[in-house]
């Protein structure tokens, strides 16, 4: 494998070179490859490009750092997929004693906690796996864990790869009904999260549908789009919020949790959705 092809839109693909494959399989729900590109190690899931040594921090912060800031209080906190692990451990450095994480991929969550320099170690996992500290990992399917729980959350974050065209598992994870359920988890002051899709004209169509379904179950929808990634995301909360990236802003100053890569510049700044997003709700 000298060459990694990700679909980005119809008729558009991006290359990877590939210097060095170090896992190459096929678990039970994806072909999952972790290679050494220009990017450092880097993770693909079905060719998808779903973070890399260079720039996962810079995703993973714009993906759980506004959420952190939008939630009144951060003590417990549900992950669905995010297999990497850093978003968990980013809640527990902002303060959150209860991490639950569920991917239905076991296999790959063990593999990236081997070989990827980010993320869970082999041993942290071990111990997330036994339920030894906050963070605690199950390998079950996410839309039945939140369709069955009786527990509550302060976030409720989902990083999924994006959803498809085409039938895939994981896009019932993405419905209204989905987040229909996933508000209904919420404590008081509590907010849902997910990877919305992509910003770009040529491949938002999942952002669009998003962020119709988030405005369409939530009272408060507030927009982060990474202004040096090529994603967006969207947070809900079930009650009404004047002023969510005010609010976001304010408490910034007092995170638990310090960012490496947002500012308050970067919350207010990219807080707009794209027209065409903004434009599908007229």
């Amino acid at each position: 494998m000298n060459v990694i092809n990700e679909p980005l839109a119809e008729g558009m693909t991006r290359h990877w070179r590939v210097d060095e494959v170090v896992v190459d399989t096929k678990t039970d729900f994806q072909h999952l490859v972790i290679a050494r590109t220009a990017q450092g190690l880097s993770l693909f899931c079905d060719d998808d490009r779903q973070s890399t040594e260079f720039s996962q921090l810079t995703y993973h912060e714009a993906l759980m750092v506004p959420a952190l800031l939008l939630a009144d209080t951060v003590e417990r906190v549900l992950v669905i997929g995010s297999s990497e692990g850093v978003v968990c451990q980013m809640a527990v450095q902002h303060g959150a004693s209860v991490v639950d994480h569920i991917d239905i991929d076991e296999q790959a969550v063990k593999l990236c906690a081997e070989h990827l320099p980010y993320g869970y170690t082999v041993e942290e996992l071990a111990a997330a796996e036994k339920g030894d500290g906050p963070i605690r990992v199950q390998y079950i399917d996410g839309f039945e864990y939140i369709r069955t729980t009786s527990e509550k959350y302060d976030i409720v974050l989902v990083d999924l790869p994006d959803e498809r065209e085409e039938e895939a598992q994981h896009n019932r994870l993405y419905g209204a009904d989905f987040l229909r359920m996933c508000k209904a988890l919420l404590r008081p002051g509590g907010v849902v999260v997910n990877q919305s899709g992509c910003q770009t004209m040529w491949r938002n169509t999942t952002l669009i549908r998003s962020w119709q379904r988030f405005n369409e179950v939530f009272d408060t929808v507030a927009y982060y789009g990474s202004d040096e990634h090529e994603w967006a995301y969207l947070f809900g909360r079930a009650d009404v919020v004047e002023d969510p990236t005010a609010l976001m802003v304010e408490r910034l100053k007092t995170a638990g949790y310090e960012p490496e890569t947002i500012d308050d510049l970067a919350l207010v700044g990219n807080s707009i959705p794209p027209y065409r997003v903004r434009q599908s709700l007229a």
